[in-house]
């Protein structure tokens, strides 16, 4: 009779762990440090929060506190009630601004990145490397030759001027077709032996396999024009025309600074972003994360 002898291999696998150990030692140690790295992202949305609900006298004080001493809605009275900031406008002119520009960009976008990754026509590398030599253009370069478009347009002091132009940026483009290479070209073949046309192939196939990447894209879009400054302070003139970010700008005088005014202004400004974001955030890391898989 002979006795097996049983060698237990204990080398690490690809990822550096070995068979016997499960993770389990190093979870509490995982969550701590990603509670600290949340609370550390999440300090200045508190304290902005907090210093939102304190009254003008507290938040002149030298020695300031996170916590409100007594919770005032002082900052959000005169936002809201002071009719030379009518903010309620500036609020709905965001809204429209983001919006429309990000469906012009989903559309757009979507469209040229298909005809990037996968018809074939004449020019096509060439175009696609314009389309991406696009991205390391400095956006401030491009603030004067766009300004003059849209007076050309007569599009000034509306809110065609900050939602037009960037409805052709490269980026969502760069972006989409990262995301339809990664596609699996035999459902289009197949759809293609059916007798489906392009652009039907495009609407059926395409763009509901393209969800997650679509709500990144969407999600991106938005938060840029949203959060977007310098552009529409240089072509919108009137205060009913502004957007969020210009106009809170308006609360700052030249020698008086109202911290619990602007930080109030700065809570509604975030809250449409906040809400996007918790909606999306699943897409959005599924997006990113299957977006950078092929090049």
């Amino acid at each position: 009779m002979t006795a097996a002898i049983v060698v237990k291999d204990d080398r690490p696998d690809a990822e550096g762990r070995r068979p016997d150990d499960d993770g389990t030692a190093r979870r509490p140690w995982r969550a701590l440090f990603l509670a600290l790295l949340g609370l550390l992202f999440l300090t200045p949305l508190l304290w902005m929060v907090s210093t939102s609900l304190k009254s003008t006298a507290e938040v002149s004080r030298a020695d300031l506190n996170f916590i409100p001493g007594e919770v005032s809605g002082e900052g959000y009275q005169k936002i809201l009630d002071a009719p030379q900031t009518p903010v309620a406008t500036w609020f709905l002119n965001s809204m429209l601004a983001a919006t429309g520009q990000t469906l012009l960009v989903l559309v757009v976008a979507t469209m040229a990145a298909y005809a990037l990754a996968r018809l074939s026509f004449p020019g096509k590398r060439v175009i696609t490397g314009v389309v991406l030599a696009t991205l390391f253009v400095p956006p401030i370069s491009l603030l004067i030759p766009n300004y003059v478009i849209v007076s050309k347009f007569g599009w000034l002091d509306s809110l065609a001027a900050v939602i037009v132009p960037g409805a052709a940026g490269a980026f969502g483009v760069f972006f989409m077709r990262q995301f339809f290479l990664g596609l699996p070209i035999e459902l289009e073949e197949a759809a293609l032996l059916d007798g489906a046309s392009r652009f039907k192939i495009f609407l059926t196939v395409i763009v509901p396999l393209s969800r997650p990447a679509l709500a990144t894209l969407a999600l991106l879009t938005f938060l840029a024009n949203w959060n977007d400054f310098l552009w529409p302070l240089y072509v919108l003139f009137s205060p009913e025309r502004l957007t969020i970010q210009p106009g809170l700008s308006t609360l700052q005088s030249a020698y008086t600074t109202d911290y619990a005014t602007i930080l109030a202004g700065g809570v509604i400004a975030s809250i449409p972003v906040l809400l996007l974001f918790l909606i999306s955030q699943r897409f959005v890391i599924e997006g990113i994360a299957r977006g950078g898989v092929k090049g």
